[in-house]
C-alpha cells in the first residue's frame, strides 16, 4: 500500500509544480527572461532556465518515477533558494509556498519513488541492477 501512496504523492506534487509553476514560465520564457529575479547573481536568463529545468523537466521525471533521487535535487535546490534566499526577508505568508514544496521534496528524496515507477520497472532490465548505487538511485 505504501508504494501506491508514493505513486499518488509523487504524481500530485509533481503535477502541481509542473502545471502551477513551471508551465507558465516555459510558455512565457521570452517575456520573463529579461527581468526574471536573480537571487544567486548568475543572470536573469540563466536563473529562469534553471528554474524551468527544475519545475518542468525534473517534475516530469518525478511524476514518471525515473531516477527520482537525482531528478528531485533541482527541485529541492529551487525551493530551498526560494525559501532561504529569495524570500528570506519576506513574511511567512510570502515564503510559505516554497516551504510547502520543499518538505515533500526532501521526503521523496529519502523515501524514493516506490514500486510503481518507471525506474522500478526498468530496474529489471538494467545491466548493473546489482550495483548498490544503481539500486539506491532507482528505488
Amino acid at each position: 500500500m505504501r508504494d501506491l501512496y508514493m505513486l499518488f504523492f509523487r504524481s500530485i506534487i509533481g503535477l502541481s509544480m509542473l502545471w502551477g509553476h513551471g508551465w507558465g514560465k516555459l510558455i512565457n520564457y521570452s517575456t520573463l527572461a529579461g527581468n526574471f529575479p536573480d537571487p544567486l547573481g548568475i543572470g536573469s536568463e540563466l536563473s529562469l532556465l534553471m528554474l524551468i529545468g527544475a519545475e518542468v523537466f525534473a517534475s516530469i521525471l518525478l511524476i514518471l518515477g525515473f531516477f527520482v533521487r537525482l531528478s528531485i535535487l533541482p527541485l529541492i535546490i529551487a525551493m530551498g533558494t526560494a525559501f532561504f534566499v529569495f524570500h528570506s526577508a519576506d513574511p511567512w505568508d510570502k515564503k510559505e509556498l516554497a516551504f510547502t514544496y520543499l518538505i515533500p521534496f526532501i521526503y521523496i528524496f529519502f523515501t524514493g519513488a516506490g514500486k510503481y515507477s518507471l525506474a522500478s520497472w526498468l530496474k529489471t532490465y538494467l545491466p548493473l541492477r546489482d550495483n548498490k548505487i544503481i539500486k539506491w538511485l532507482t528505488d
